[in-house]
């Protein structure tokens, strides 16, 4: 094992631009790995039985000059293209990207701002002091046994005072948008990818994101996720008519995506699929409808009925299969 990690840890070494810098990598993340406690640096002196002067010093490696961030979450990328057990969906990759809030005791550290907590838990405050972090991670493993292995980590709020530094990569964007646009940017290293994403982010500026993403890139991504109940689209735009006035329609007549259940009620086909590792009976119906006000983007959408339940997918890329999309 040991010998796997130094082969990972190698792939950081050029871009350090001194070796004592390299090193104190290795340290710390030795240490992390090896620590009893998460009490930050002194945890890895403590478990790994370094001088107590080194405290200094490994802070000093923090806000070095010898390394960047840009370019060592680059080299990750890199060691993870060509290393990991990659599980692809014909011949994709598959990304899946999410936001998470962790509650912090100081109030005056760095990013700390107050959040709600949408969590459906009850034992959960309606607020909380913390950080808003947004997350992209990568499959890997076969299709019996799948791990997410994490791409990219970063605070997605409370850093707006720092907009106006140098090298800032705070633009006031939204979270939503932030993700989809930083998962794009991981799947650069690896081709075209599928990237998943639960109810709360499909929206037209993040369509408008990865759209602007596609059009300027060859690896190109698409987005499978979930829509809310109360969710609208529009059939294509009729036809127009021989010497007809006035601008062409956008979009045709509204669905209201929910009612779907009832007037297709006899177009659900009915399969049996393997759904959390377990065989499930499973009623589904598509449809390739436009969404998004003011976009009219073209989604394949897919109504889905298993038992009681009933929830909404969909997908950018109109070539997918419907079990494909509930497969994933």
């Amino acid at each position: 094992m040991w010998n796997r990690i130094e082969e990972i840890l190698e792939g950081f070494r050029k871009e350090f631009s001194h070796k004592s810098a390299y090193r104190w990598l290795i340290v710390l993340v030795i240490g992390i790995m090896v620590r009893t406690d998460k009490l930050g640096v002194t945890s890895v002196i403590r478990d790994l039985a370094l001088r107590p002067e080194s405290y200094e010093s490994m802070i000093r490696f923090f806000r070095a000059s010898s390394w960047r961030l840009f370019s060592l979450r680059a080299a990750w990328l890199r060691i993870v293209s060509r290393q990991a057990p990659l599980w692809r969906h014909q011949g994709r990759v598959v990304l899946i990207g999410d936001g998470v809030k962790q509650a912090k005791e100081g109030r005056k550290m760095p990013g700390v701002k107050r959040l709600k907590q949408e969590s459906e838990t009850q034992s959960k405050a309606s607020y909380i002091y913390g950080h808003f972090w947004g997350c992209v991670g990568i499959l890997i493993g076969t299709a019996e046994k799948l791990a997410c292995l994490p791409l990219l980590l970063r605070l997605h709020d409370g850093l707006r005072e720092t907009a106006d530094w140098d090298e800032s990569e705070e633009s006031g964007a939204s979270h939503i948008t932030r993700l989809v646009w930083q998962a794009c940017q991981c799947a650069a290293p690896f081709g075209s990818a599928l990237l998943l994403l639960d109810r709360l982010y499909p929206s037209a500026e993040a369509l408008r994101v990865l759209n602007a993403w596609n059009a300027t890139h060859s690896a190109r991504v698409d987005i499978v996720s979930r829509l809310k109940s109360n969710a609208v689209a529009w059939k294509d735009a009729p036809e127009r008519k021989p010497g007809q006035r006035g601008r062409p329609r956008k979009k045709g007549d509204r669905v209201k995506l929910w009612e779907l259940f009832e007037t297709k009620r006899a177009e659900f086909q009915k399969e049996t699929l393997k759904i959390r590792g377990k065989d499930a009976v499973i009623e589904h119906y598509s449809e390739n409808l436009l969404w998004g006000r003011g976009l009219y983007q073209k989604l394949r959408v897919v109504l889905v009925r298993e038992g009681e339940s009933r929830f909404i997918l969909f997908s950018t890329d109109l070539s997918l299969d419907p079990t494909d999309i509930l497969s994933l």
